[in-house]
């Protein structure tokens, strides 16, 4: 998927859209997507001028975006105004590495269940094939 078919299915948009590709997908198993961290993101003139480090937070929610793509190739549902995927757990988070501006994050995401219109995945980011960041994620869709 290249970006204009992510922004068919994600509501997201600059400066908070985390997912630039998408390699590879199974639907209903699991999502290789990428995220190539530039220094012209938003976030480096804060976090930090003199050592720009992508903040964690925003790698997991790479990571749940890349989950929500899977989701929604899965049930082959576009972006739908009146609903929207929400974080309902994040387990076991553990950052790794850092992440730097030049760095490309792979976001690799795997559906381990789904119940009742929860979905749980075990997700991690790598850059150079070095794990960075590793999580459990849960989400579901909500009516707005």
């Amino acid at each position: 998927m290249d970006i204009y078919e992510i922004l068919k299915y994600l509501p997201h948009r600059y400066p908070f859209i985390l997912v630039d590709r998408v390699v590879s997908y199974e639907p209903g198993e699991k999502i290789i997507a990428l995220k190539n961290v530039s220094i012209n993101e938003p976030y480096f003139i804060g976090h930090f001028p003199h050592y720009p480090v992508m903040p964690g937070v925003l790698i997991v929610e790479a990571l749940a975006q890349a989950a929500a793509l899977l989701t929604l190739k899965t049930e082959n549902a576009a972006k739908n105004d009146a609903q929207v995927y929400y974080f309902v757990g994040i387990d076991g988070v553990r950052f790794k590495k850092p992440v730097m501006a030049g760095d490309q994050l792979m976001l690799k995401v795997e559906i381990t269940r789904q119940i009742k219109g929860v979905w749980k995945y075990s997700a991690r980011a790598e850059v150079d094939d070095q794990l960075v960041t590793e999580a459990e994620l849960m989400c579901t869709a909500r009516n707005i």
